[in-house]
């Protein structure tokens, strides 16, 4: 039986090598989560094309989650 409970990493810079990638998929990160709010949008292409050399390196897969900003527009309440 397959367990339930997932584990989501959140990659930034100290987890964004694809040495550590190896090491995050090793530990059984099934979900890397990309936030948005954070870096340009070439930063976030270089970790995934991390990811994915990661991937291929160990023959272990996880799913891409990307949690994108949300523009505030000045009317509406803070978060």
């Amino acid at each position: 039986m397959r367990p339930k409970t997932k584990i989501v990493c959140t990659l930034g810079p100290a987890s964004r090598s694809v040495e550590m990638l190896e090491r995050l998929l090793r530990a059984r990160m099934n979900v890397a989560r990309f936030n948005f709010s954070h870096g340009s949008h070439a930063y976030h292409q270089e970790t995934l094309d991390n990811l994915r050399a990661a991937m291929e390196n160990t023959g272990i897969l996880c799913a891409v989650m990307l949690d994108t900003k949300v523009p505030l527009s000045p009317s509406s309440p803070n978060p």
